[in-house]
């Protein structure tokens, strides 16, 4: 691959995110950029193939802080004097610099998610891109998108790094306990809302997490009779009590979409069942997955039709 395949596309006039440079623009492309803007440079090679790995990863990353971050690409074949500087001795080398300085940096390819938690815990630390409020929130929003995406160990990072540095951020210490309740450390999350300031466990926030928690201790209590629960179903398919714990088994091993299945299958064969507890059961389960959830979104149009037809 040649070094015009490996650039990225000229990005927007407004927010340049990416840009090839050199010594002559080094200065200009890096360190003044760095005094207003988190800015990473990227020592490659067109000989090295970990460098073709990494950059569209850089490029991809980079472009979704929205131009939090500035990505500088330096061939280092065309650069010796600035890779001697910065004593690069092999590639690829991968620097931040904050305020014309280097702040951190890494050596290899490291995967998406490992640079998505190095780049927002830089930002956080930061508060590149407007100041330490600006750079909370970004950090809020990375750490929230690697949630929704499955990444929960990355976002629980970012969201315990915000909480020690901000201990009064409510948004942090909600992303925290969800991030600990769905890795399963059902008393280590029980533990820090208890002890939370009760300023922040009084918010609103904080009535889906205890929901969650409620859910999440049931569902431990079930996790271990799944498959007895699916024999036992099929020979006694009205069982709902079977039914509804095969529900919360299976929201204990993250498999939302069975277990609001297999309540409304309760709620479509008896309504009643005790008093109303498996449509119950399931607004609990709502609330903790969110509302924005895609089981949630299509469980609640199916319940719907269940309870209006």
């Amino acid at each position: 691959m040649d070094h015009t395949t490996l650039s990225s596309p000229p990005a927007p006039a407004a927010v340049t995110t990416s840009v090839d440079v050199t010594l002559s623009n080094f200065k200009a492309e890096v360190l003044d950029a760095s005094r207003t803007q988190l800015v990473i440079v990227d020592f490659w090679a067109p000989w090295c193939g970990p460098c073709k790995q990494l950059m569209p990863t850089l490029e991809k990353v980079v472009r979704d802080t929205k131009g939090a971050v500035k990505l500088a690409k330096i061939d280092i074949d065309k650069n010796q004097p600035i890779a001697a500087q910065m004593q690069v001795q092999s590639v690829p080398a991968v620097f931040a610099f904050y305020k014309g300085q280097p702040v951190d940096g890494f050596m290899g390819a490291l995967p998406e998610s490992q640079i998505k938690q190095w780049l927002a815990q830089l930002i956080q630390t930061t508060g590149a891109g407007g100041g330490d409020s600006d750079g909370l929130d970004k950090a809020l929003k990375q750490a929230a998108t690697l949630f929704k995406e499955g990444d929960i160990q990355t976002a629980l990072s970012i969201y315990t790094d915000i909480f020690h540095k901000a201990p009064d951020q409510v948004d942090a210490l909600a992303g925290l306990l969800r991030c600990l309740i769905t890795l399963g450390q059902i008393e280590k999350a029980a533990m820090i809302l208890e002890s939370a300031a009760p300023a922040l466990a009084s918010q609103k926030i904080m009535d889906p997490i205890r929901t969650a928690l409620d859910l999440a201790r049931q569902a431990q209590e079930a996790a271990g009779s799944l498959h007895e629960l699916k024999d036992k179903l099929a020979q006694e398919p009205n069982n709902h009590q079977a039914r509804f714990d095969l529900a919360m088994a299976a929201y204990a091993t993250q498999d939302a979409e069975t277990a609001i299945h297999e309540l409304l299958e309760i709620v479509r064969r008896d309504r009643k069942w005790k008093d109303d507890g498996a449509r119950q059961q399931l607004i609990k389960l709502f609330e903790a997955l969110g509302f924005d959830h895609p089981a949630v979104v299509e469980g609640r149009k199916k319940l719907s039709t269940l309870l209006f037809s």
